[in-house]
């Protein structure tokens, strides 16, 4: 992983790295160690290279800082006035993958917003190379980013801290979902998650045997279906003096073949990602300790494959819930919300403050909200306010959607409590799933959040490749740090 280290302004500037500043279309953005003369120089000489400072745009030329030539690198924000932490991410992304088989090392003095920069420079050179070899040659290595004296140092360290935990839990969350799913039973990411554990994390596996000793009926139902037992991962970060309690839910089904109700080939596809959910909740935990926020953290990822064997569970099949609700199964690929309502009963039994839940549940979130917005639903407007905000400071955007009481009826069975899709096929898919999934968490403080859309992408973005995203990773972090 790119390393993005705090360094004297006076080391970088004895050295000859490059030096990378960003630039408005107005002109230069920070650099404020140039003279005047200096800036005036650097500035024409860009001009003259068609630099204009526009958003993704870089060029790097020979020029003198005052005292010596040396080569700059210029990334563009676009307009001033326009200029927002999202946008530096994406132009410290342009900066990396510009060249980062140019530079093994770079200056990079970012005027403000520290951590978005970083962060935008540390996602960008995320590469998942289990199954081929790593890009080879010269490689940006190392980013230095100045500080002038004591106050900025702090200022900066504790910016670029930040932004390398976020970076690394994203990168966690990635490598887990990009897996090849025959490589990532239920299993063997309990022993993933193992590895957490330690340094204020402690890790508990829930298997078969015990699983239904615990009355986990929903979730061992979807299970039936594959010679590869299922486990649900119980994580737990306790610090000294947390005065709240929060829970986290993850979706882990390691492959969707949508069970009995067989999903087209083409929809199968991308099913790898269908443990988005529990990947987000791993990545969390893989720094939670070192971040320490003021939070009592309990993480669940439940992990199951839903394959349609010998034994798998089918559709008029009915299950029974931890909390005793009968569940009518009228399609069994509507499995994610089966496997969570145990996860989240298991949850609301602690007596959290709040819970949370990820899950690429609906493709009719996709539809109603493109893959770069998470849908959102919940019981409680505050809890998911304080979601919204710790969002916006990611740039990973929530969009609340409703939770009719009109809609009930469409969940009730037949002959079950519940039944696992909408009475009227086809409409509000995220809707009644939120519904759904809303009747395991009892008076609880819950937000779903359908991470269907934002989990993956299938082409590459500003600062993450094509395959999982690792969204909203980072949302959680800012969430949890805020208490």
């Amino acid at each position: 992983m790119l390393k993005v280290s705090a360094v004297a302004l006076k080391d970088i500037l004895k050295g000859t790295d490059p030096i990378a500043l960003f630039a408005f279309e107005e002109g230069l953005a920070g650099g404020s160690f140039l003279s005047p003369a200096a800036r005036k120089s650097l500035l024409a000489r860009a001009k003259d290279e068609g630099f204009s400072g526009k958003a993704g745009e870089t060029v790097s030329f020979l020029a003198s800082d005052g005292s010596k030539d040396r080569r700059f690198v210029l990334a563009g924000l676009g307009k001033k006035a326009s200029s927002d932490r999202e946008g530096i991410r994406k132009a410290a992304a342009s900066l990396y993958k510009t060249y980062k088989k140019r530079f093994p090392s770079l200056g990079f003095c970012p005027h403000a917003e520290i951590q978005a920069s970083a962060e935008g420079l540390l996602l960008s050179s995320y590469e998942f190379s289990k199954y081929k070899k790593p890009e080879e040659g010269v490689l940006l290595a190392s980013v230095l980013v100045p500080w002038a004296d004591a106050r900025e140092r702090a200022r900066c360290e504790a910016s670029l801290a930040k932004a390398a935990l976020g970076a690394e839990a994203v990168f966690f969350a990635r490598d887990l979902v990009n897996t090849a799913p025959s490589d990532k039973t239920p299993l063997s990411l309990a022993e993933a998650a193992k590895g957490l554990a330690g340094s204020g994390v402690t890790v508990r596996v829930i298997e078969k045997e015990e699983a239904a000793d615990l009355r986990l009926g929903s979730f061992l139902g979807v299970a039936r279906g594959s010679v590869h037992p299922p486990a649900l991962v119980h994580l737990i970060y306790k610090p000294k003096g947390a005065k709240k309690k929060i829970a986290l839910v993850g979706k882990g089904i390691t492959f969707d073949s949508g069970g009995l109700s067989l999903k087209p080939p083409q929809g199968m596809e991308t099913m790898k990602c269908d443990m988005a959910g529990a990947a987000l909740v791993l990545g969390v935990f893989k720094v939670l300790a070192r971040l320490k926020p003021k939070v009592e953290v309990h993480g669940y990822a439940v992990m199951t494959y839903n394959l349609p064997a010998a034994d798998a569970y089918k559709p008029g099949d009915v299950l029974r819930a931890r909390n005793g609700k009968t569940i009518e199964v009228l399609n069994t690929d509507a499995e994610g919300r089966l496997v969570l309502a145990d996860a989240l009963c298991l949850a609301a039994e602690e007596k959290p403050d709040a819970i949370v839940d990820f899950a690429t549940l609906t493709g009719a979130v996709l539809i109603a909200l493109g893959s770069s917005v998470t849908g959102a639903m919940t019981n409680d407007k505050a809890l998911l306010a304080r979601l919204s905000s710790a969002s916006r400071l990611a740039d990973e955007p929530l969009w609340e959607l409703p939770l009719p009481k009109e809609y009930e009826e469409n969940i009730k069975g037949k002959i079950a409590d519940l039944q696992n899709i909408g009475k009227v096929r086809g409409e509000a898919g995220t809707l009644i799933g939120g519904l759904f999934l809303r009747e395991f968490v009892g008076s609880v403080p819950w937000v779903h959040l359908d991470i269907a859309g934002t989990a993956w992408t299938d082409s590459e973005k500003p600062y993450c490749p094509a395959g999982g995203t690792g969204a909203p990773v980072r949302t959680v972090l800012e969430y949890l740090s805020a208490y």
